[in-house]
């Protein structure tokens, strides 16, 4: 105690250790020489400090990563882990569905095989659905009204005179008709005005008139055809305002093939010439009809061609019905190459069989050459009449004949096959094969 009273009473008063408390608690750490440390010495101890606190930071935080990259490493263990037992799981069990893929394949294998044909039931069902019920006796109908046509032309024909030249100028009348009406269709006019009523009614008058002329001068055609045309064209220009080419072309071709193109059967009915070679069947034609002298080259030329006509579309339909797989033209679907062969045979075969029974043409090959060209006449002036149906957007010409739509869609065959037969006759063959 009196040490202590001792120390203090040497300092002086005022000093700083003379004002230091005296007690434990009043700093954690006091100076181990009691006295206040050097401006200098204070910052390196702070930045002393402060770098021991940095490093301690950044071990912290070295740390911390470490413990986050063992823990992502403990995860990717679990993850590995349990896709090991997921494949062990998918190799115990590859054999049974590897069986199973296997046979899903075979069943798909199977369905793809089947495939095109259930596709072509589908659309046969499909399509026999929505396609219209058809007419019962359609055939029995065509048959019926077909032979009687065709025993009223073999009538005319042999009959000849007046009344063929009357039928041939009615049926020019009403062919020239279902061409307007063709022609006037949406199909056509919408590409090209049709021609106007007046041009249309001079048409039919003078495919009418064009024929009756053939009859009364006997066979002269070609002046009276530069005539007709004149006066249709000249026509069109004053009743039209600004005719189209396509306009005058279509009144053309009515003329020409409504009018020029039938009376070629007057001229070839015309021809005079006796058959002398058929003096059997001449016996046979009655008085009534002119005796043996009625039996002339026109008459059988004219007989042969249309008999030639008939066999041609008959055998061309039962063979193609029958037969038909290859399409022949994309102008006519329905018709097929193995019907048009069907039709071709069909049509020599009546030639030479007719050849047989009349003694006409002079030998068989003539024949044979007859019934090839009435075979492609007839074919290419169906297609020709083809062509215009589809432009015009119509199944028919008209509705004239039941079971056979119009007249043109009958004689489109004869129009090109009396010029045919007719300018071999004539040309041709030596003393118009007699």
């Amino acid at each position: 105690m009196g040490g202590l009273w001792l120390a203090q009473a040497a300092v002086p008063k005022g000093s700083a250790v003379c004002q230091a408390p005296l007690s434990r608690s009043a700093t954690a750490r006091p100076p181990r020489s009691g006295l206040p440390l050097p401006a200098g010495l204070q910052r390196r101890v702070g930045s002393a400090s402060s770098g021991i606190a940095g490093s301690e930071r950044r071990w912290r935080q070295q740390r911390h990563r470490q413990a986050q990259q063992l823990a992502g490493a403990a995860a990717a263990d679990a993850d590995a882990a349990s896709l090991a037992a997921s494949a062990a799981e998918e190799q115990q069990g590859a054999a049974p569905s590897q069986q199973q893929q296997q046979q899903q394949q075979q069943a798909a294998e199977a369905a793809a095989a089947d495939g095109p044909a259930a596709a072509a039931a589908g659309q046969a069902d499909a399509a026999a659905a929505a396609a219209p019920p058809k007419k019962k006796g359609g055939l029995a109908k065509r048959v019926i009204f077909g032979t009687i046509l065709g025993l009223s032309g073999a009538a005319v024909i042999v009959t000849g005179g007046w009344l063929y030249g009357a039928v041939t100028c009615l049926a020019a009348y009403q062919l020239s008709q279902e061409y307007i009406g063709m022609v006037s269709a949406k199909g056509i006019a919408a590409g090209s005005p049709p021609p106007p009523p007046l041009v249309t009614s001079a048409i039919s008058l003078l495919c009418v008139a064009l024929n009756a002329w053939v009859f009364v001068t006997n066979g002269r055609n070609a002046a009276a055809m530069a005539v007709a045309t004149f006066m249709i064209l000249s026509l069109q220009l004053l009743v039209v305002r600004k005719p189209r080419f396509a306009q005058l072309t279509s009144s053309l071709f009515g003329l020409f093939y409504c009018g020029y193109l039938p009376s070629f059967w007057i001229k070839l009915r015309l021809m005079a010439a006796p058959a002398a070679n058929s003096g059997t069947i001449a016996a046979l034609v009655p008085a009534v009809l002119g005796g043996p002298t009625h039996l002339t080259v026109g008459l059988l030329a004219a007989f042969v061609a249309v008999a030639c006509i008939i066999a041609a579309d008959t055998g061309a339909y039962f063979t193609g019905k029958s037969f038909g797989r290859t399409q022949l033209t994309h102008v006519s679907p329905k018709k097929t190459v193995e019907g048009a062969v069907g039709g071709l045979l069909s049509s020599i075969g009546v030639a030479l069989g007719l050849y047989r029974a009349f003694g006409w043409p002079d030998n068989s090959l003539n024949a044979a050459a007859l019934g090839t060209i009435v075979f492609f006449a007839s074919l290419f002036g169906d297609l020709i009449e083809s062509v215009i149906k589809r432009d015009a957007g119509l199944k028919d010409a008209s509705n004239l004949i039941p079971g056979h739509g119009g007249l043109l869609d009958r004689l489109d065959s004869y129009l090109f096959t009396g010029a045919c037969v007719y300018f071999w006759c004539k040309f041709v063959l030596t003393s118009f094969g007699v």
